[in-house]
């Protein structure tokens, strides 16, 4: 389950904030619970102000197993559901993305990939690139997938 955090973002170099000195921008964290998030220090998304960026999401469901063995189209299908999910915990949705970047573990694949991200951001159609990468964390994971959204008034 995707959790909020609500954070203020610590001064940059020399003490500087946007703002000034007393401003702080607020952030929002999502986590999705895994024990990784700790270790390497990240958050599944960050909001701050009207963007938000979703770290590289794999296909996983809620117990952390991996969905769509050897199917590259299930795994590409998951991994943007849980983008979704952590877009929907930051007043979000797939229609405010603006870029998505996929990692895949073979680009042969990339037409079936490239059929499922179609069907998520048909009408949206935010800027993206597809590249091939030696291997993802976890030797059975084929697809990775990032994005960052903007919201809008």
């Amino acid at each position: 389950m995707l959790a909020p955090n609500r954070t203020a973002e610590p001064p940059g170099p020399n003490g500087y904030c946007p703002g000034g000195p007393s401003h702080r921008m607020h952030r929002t964290q999502v986590s999705s619970g895994t024990e990784w998030e700790d270790v390497v220090g990240y958050s599944r998304a960050v909001r701050t102000g009207d963007e938000i960026h979703v770290s590289g999401t794999t296909a996983t469901d809620d117990q952390g197993d991996l969905v769509g063995v050897g199917d590259p189209a299930a795994r590409t299908r998951q991994s943007i559901a849980n983008v979704e999910s952590a877009l929907e915990a930051l007043d979000a949705s797939l229609p405010d993305v603006v870029r998505t970047r996929l990692f895949v573990t073979d680009i042969e694949g990339w037409e079936a990939i490239g059929r499922v991200h179609g069907e998520a951001f048909r009408d949206v159609r935010p800027a993206t690139s597809m590249v091939q990468v030696e291997r993802l964390i976890d030797p059975e994971m084929l697809v990775e997938v990032e994005a960052v959204a903007r919201l809008t008034d």
